[in-house]
């Protein structure tokens, strides 16, 4: 049996959220754009409506508009994406008699803060459409969105696998259920995600079966391959997975709703091979299932997508450029020039600071890459945004301002995975936000 390889351990963080702020929930839809991320309904008790703004920087939540006849209503298991401006929502919505009849594609116009008809500036209506499903993925790629599997009502897991060119905001099917022969087949709850000119598909629901397999698919030739390997992740849903440089990042899930992991997988898209990132002392995530993953930084760039804001300009020596802001007096240390972590803290300025393993327990390597602030006080990682926005009273209208002048603030921010949300959940509370950052040596 191949043996995984050894990998850089990773820093997690909790992130504390002040009001106002979503309430914690799980089997909700996230996505990033321009430094922002955008959550949109999910469960808490009961099925929820509300679509939220988290500002990175600012470590601060608006509530956005999901009112009128173009806005979603209830959702849970649907699917967000960005693309030039725009967020496009699907499936999720409660079974009822007259879902069929009804279209399932949602569209948020960033610019003008609010919900578009999903025909927008398209004359000609649809011809054929998926219908609404739940658990199902959507990846952009070039300038599609590519949806596979889900829970179909009374049918179960699907393996249709439909294309929405967003130029035209035509449908197209690129296999259908009685296409069994290649593929992934039948699937729900698992994950996917996009990477040059392919989609990567893990894991998920056959039914009531969990899986391990992993897929991809080649846009070029419109062909799947099974990508075998006895080492890697075990049979999971309710995951999620993001690209990470030339890498996929895999984090949580479970055998059930009932059986959250914690764990955090590698995989290498040149090597094809899996690794299992190992955690710093004193560091430990937490169990997630249905939650959301959003990367944030020039190393989670999609390289897929057309969008100018998600073109990052290429940096020296291919080196991690310092967040950038106006609104701070000097550049920013924790990122050092060889990759290593190094920490920025601000105890006096903020309250979320707790105390970390002692110095004692830390061994030599977590001491080289955390430094030795972090070895007294500190538990966020970050760009410390609380903490420099009341330092310096930097505000949201000034760091839009800024995003005009200085260009996109998504390309200087530093690299992080955040973890939105999942279950378990906290009855009442503000949503869950983890931070992972990934040393690279």
């Amino acid at each position: 049996m191949p043996v995984m390889s050894q990998s850089s351990p990773c820093l997690w963080t909790q992130l504390p959220q002040s009001r106002p702020s979503p309430c914690d929930r799980y089997k909700h839809a996230c996505c990033s754009y321009d430094g922002h991320v955008y959550i949109l309904g999910g469960r808490e008790n009961s099925c929820l409506r509300d679509f939220w703004r988290y500002s990175v920087v600012c470590n601060e939540w608006t509530e956005l508009s999901c009112t009128g006849e173009a806005a979603p209503e209830e959702l849970e298991e649907h699917t967000m994406v960005a693309h030039e401006g725009f967020l496009y929502v699907f499936g999720g919505m409660l079974d009822s008699a007259y879902t069929k009849w009804r279209c399932s594609l949602w569209v948020f116009d960033i610019a003008k803060q609010k919900w578009v008809h999903s025909q927008g500036k398209k004359s000609s209506p649809q011809t054929q459409m998926p219908s609404n499903r739940k658990g199902h993925s959507a990846v952009v790629l070039g300038s599609d969105m590519l949806l596979y599997g889900g829970f179909v009502d009374m049918k179960g897991s699907s393996q249709e696998f439909w294309r929405l060119d967003f130029d035209t905001m035509k449908w197209s099917m690129l296999s259908s259920s009685q296409q069994a022969s290649s593929g992934p087949g039948p699937r729900h709850s698992h994950s996917a995600m996009a990477y040059q000119s392919c989609m990567y598909l893990f894991g998920g629901l056959k039914g009531l079966h969990e899986q391990r397999d992993l897929w991809r698919w080649n846009s070029t030739n419109c062909t799947w391959s099974s990508l075998k390997n006895k080492s890697g992740p075990s049979r999971l849903m309710g995951h999620s997975a993001v690209v990470y440089k030339d890498s996929m990042l895999l984090f949580g899930g479970g055998r059930s709703q009932n059986s959250p992991k914690n764990s955090l997988y590698r995989y290498n898209f040149t090597s094809q091979t899996w690794t299992q990132v190992p955690i710093l002392l004193g560091s430990t995530p937490p169990d997630k299932i249905h939650h959301c993953c959003v990367g944030l930084g020039p190393s989670y760039m999609s390289s897929t997508s057309s969008s100018s804001s998600e073109v990052i300009p290429r940096l020296l020596d291919d080196k991690t450029r310092p967040f950038k802001n106006k609104c701070f007096p000097a550049p920013l240390t924790f990122l050092g020039s060889d990759g290593a972590i190094e920490m920025e803290t601000f105890s006096l300025l903020d309250r979320c600071y707790t105390r970390l393993t002692p110095a004692s327990e830390l061994d030599n390597r977590t001491e080289s890459l955390l430094g030795k602030e972090a070895q007294r006080t500190g538990n966020c990682l970050s760009f410390e945004n609380k903490a420099f926005k009341k330092q310096w009273s930097c505000t949201e209208e000034e760091l839009l301002q800024e995003e005009e002048e200085d260009g996109d603030i998504a390309q200087h921010l530093p690299d992080l995975l955040l973890v939105l949300g999942g279950r378990p959940c906290a009855t009442h509370s503000p949503i869950s936000i983890w931070q992972m950052t990934l040393s690279e040596s």
